[in-house]
C-alpha cells in the first residue's frame, strides 16, 4: 500500500501559521503551498479556495482550544476559578507560541475577523461562531456563580461578551506591542470584573 498523504494536514497548519504570522489578505495560495511543502494541484484537490482552507483551519484550531475549555470549565472547578484559569493558560499558551515563532502573536481569529469582516460574509460567519461558542463558557460559569450566590444576579450575556472583548482586545494589544506582560494582566482584569459583581452583591 502507498503512504497515505499529510498534504491536508500540513496545508491546513501553513495556513493558520500564515494567518498568524501575517494577514489573511497578504496570504495567496502559492505561500500557502511553499510553506506546506504542498503541489498547487493537490491544494485544489483538497480545497475549493482559500477561503475554504480558512474555514478548515479555524475548525481544527477551534477544537483543539475547545477541548482545552472543556477542561478548565468542568463543572468540578469552582465557576470564578474557571475563568481564571482560562487567563492562566491563556498566558502559558501565548508564551509557547512566543517562544516558537519569536514574537507575540496574539488571537489569530480576531485578528482575522477585524480583518474580513466586511469583505468575506462567509468566512465573517464561521469567526462569529466560534466566538460566540467561547462566549458560552463565560456564561455556563457566571451562572453558575450567580446559583451558588458568588455574584449578584442579572444578565449573563453583557458581562460575558465584556471579559472576552477584554481579552481580545489585550491580546491584540500585545501581538502590537510585541509583549506578553499585556497577556499576564488579563486575569488581573477578570479578577476586578468579577469582583466588582461580587461587591454589588453584598451591598
Amino acid at each position: 500500500m502507498g503512504r497515505t498523504s499529510d498534504a491536508r494536514e500540513r496545508l491546513i497548519e501553513a495556513m493558520n501559521e500564515l494567518i498568524w504570522l501575517g494577514s489573511y489578505g497578504s496570504t495567496s495560495v502559492d505561500h500557502i503551498c511553499e510553506r506546506a511543502e504542498v503541489k498547487k494541484g493537490s491544494f485544489y484537490h483538497y480545497f475549493p479556495g482559500k477561503a475554504d482552507l480558512a474555514i478548515a483551519a479555524i475548525d481544527e484550531t477551534a477544537g483543539d482550544i475547545f477541548a482545552t475549555l472543556d477542561h478548565i470549565y468542568s463543572p468540578t472547578v469552582p465557576p470564578l476559578e474557571r475563568i481564571r484559569n482560562e487567563a492562566r493558560w491563556g498566558y502559558e499558551h501565548q508564551a509557547e507560541i512566543t517562544k516558537r515563532f519569536g514574537r507575540v502573536l496574539g488571537c489569530p481569529l480576531f485578528s482575522l475577523g477585524a480583518e474580513i469582516g466586511t469583505l468575506d460574509e462567509v468566512l465573517c460567519l464561521k469567526v462569529k461562531e466560534i466566538l460566540d461558542k467561547h462566549l458560552h463558557y463565560y456564561e455556563s460559569a457566571l451562572r453558575d456563580a450567580q446559583r451558588e450566590k458568588l455574584i449578584a444576579p442579572g444578565p449573563v450575556a453583557p458581562v460575558a461578551r465584556r471579559l472576552l472583548a477584554y481579552a481580545e482586545g489585550m491580546l491584540t494589544q500585545a501581538r502590537i506591542h510585541n509583549d506578553l506582560s499585556y497577556v499576564k494582566e488579563i486575569e488581573q482584569g477578570f479578577s476586578a470584573m468579577l469582583d466588582i459583581l461580587a461587591l454589588r452583591k453584598k451591598a
